[in-house]
């Protein structure tokens, strides 16, 4: 699957680093309105291309839908992107290179580094509005970050929501202990603090606190703090798979029974395909229903719809074309609220758009009405993972921090 869809990229990004145009007009479309063009710089290549391979094929995929629709009030949608390798110095040439060529309202940037790198050029041009693959904390300071938002919950708000399920999980009044491993990088570093403040707020006692090397290490110092600790969740943050496979497995070979959890970029069926059986039980906080979930909703079932047509043979869509897909779904709010009040899409008066979302219906993308706060969408949902059937299943209500 994940070869045919990488194929698939390659073949509309062509061979180096070259701009793919995608420009799918419906019949019913006003032809002579001009195009609004989606910048991306898109990592199809380096070490995260795991993840924009789907990404790509989310945004991909969207272009196509809402062209179908007659584009964003009868403006077609160009879909222009280049291949960054995941580097913030050539994901900001393409961003050059792109919004040179091209007026261009919104955009998205493939890592924290870039979207840092790129944010006083970004807010000196006031040109345009940027969200990505990041959820980190410090981009929705809406102060220093003018122009960029986050498409669901920060990765404080995201521990914030895991910390809320924790808290119902108590028995007899007394309240879970929790533990926190991170890896050493600004990504797993991120919330670790704002989620003690908070854990100490609600009561949670936090345990153990263990910062490790992204990717497989050897953890079993580590494993025997926790053994001592015996905490009843333990939190990661910053991985994508490793070391949380080695943590589960031996600490369940240890006759531990701490229930195992974790944010975005860890809550994918990576964890599954990779763990098996041994997976059976871990849980991670998503903003957007899984793609094989048994729910529905008018822009989840066309998302559907729309991703066997462009892929047959893909089956299950990760959550990045999952997040490609609802990126693509507010850039067109933003810029249609901005253009149903007359105004020019400056990034100004698109951030105003944004801000004005309160209580929107995302169509079965996301499972209840979602309004923007701090320039994010802080409402995730806890999901459980049955291997049995290899998906993930909810375990809690939609939770909306306040």
């Amino acid at each position: 699957m994940f070869k045919s869809i990488l194929n698939k990229s390659r073949r509309l990004a062509g061979i180096g680093s070259i701009a793919a145009v995608l420009l799918a007009a419906a019949p019913a479309m006003a032809q002579d309105k001009e195009p609004i063009v989606f910048g991306g710089s898109i990592p199809l290549s380096g070490v995260f291309a795991f993840a924009g391979v789907h990404i790509h094929a989310g945004l991909t995929d969207y272009t196509s839908w809402i062209n179908s629709q007659g584009g964003i009030n009868g403006h077609p949608v160009e879909y222009v992107m280049e291949d960054t390798g995941y580097e913030v110095d050539r994901s900001v040439a393409a961003f050059k290179k792109i919004t040179g060529s091209n007026k261009v309202p919104v955009y998205y940037g493939d890592s924290t580094g870039f979207m840092k790198t790129i944010a006083s050029e970004l807010n000196s041009r006031g040109t345009t509005l940027m969200s990505g693959a990041s959820f980190a904390t410090a981009l929705t300071d809406n102060e220093q970050y003018l122009y960029q938002f986050i498409p669901g919950p920060n990765y404080t708000q995201m521990l914030g929501i895991i910390l809320e399920y924790i808290a119902t999980q108590g028995k007899d009044g007394d309240m879970p202990t929790v533990a926190f491993v991170y890896s050493d990088t600004e990504f797993g570093k991120d919330p670790i603090e704002n989620a003690k403040a908070k854990a100490a707020e609600m009561g949670i006692e936090v345990v153990e606190d263990i910062v490790t090397k992204p990717g497989s290490v050897d953890v079993s110092a580590e494993i025997l703090k926790l053994r001592r600790v015996r905490p009843d969740f333990v939190v990661f943050h910053g991985y994508v798979l490793s070391p949380i496979n080695e943590f589960m497995v031996q600490m369940r070979q240890m006759g531990l029974d701490t229930q195992f959890m974790g944010t975005f970029w860890s809550s994918d069926k990576l964890i599954i395909n990779k763990m098996g059986a041994d997976a059976d039980g871990y849980m991670g906080v998503m903003p957007y229903n899984y793609y094989d979930s048994a729910e529905g909703g008018p822009m989840l079932d066309a998302l559907r719809a729309v991703a066997q047509k462009s892929d047959p043979d893909a089956g299950y869509r990760p959550t990045g074309y999952m997040q490609g897909w609802f990126n693509a779904m507010v850039w067109t709010e933003v810029i249609k609220r901005t253009m149903d009040a007359g105004k020019e899409l400056t990034a100004e008066n698109m951030a105003e758009s944004l801000a004005s979302i309160k209580d929107w219906d995302t169509g079965g993308i996301i499972g209840i009405p979602v309004s923007v706060q701090d320039m994010s969408f802080p409402v995730g949902r806890i999901w459980r993972v049955n291997a049995k059937e290899e998906r993930y299943e909810p375990v809690s209500d939609w939770i909306h921090l306040d």
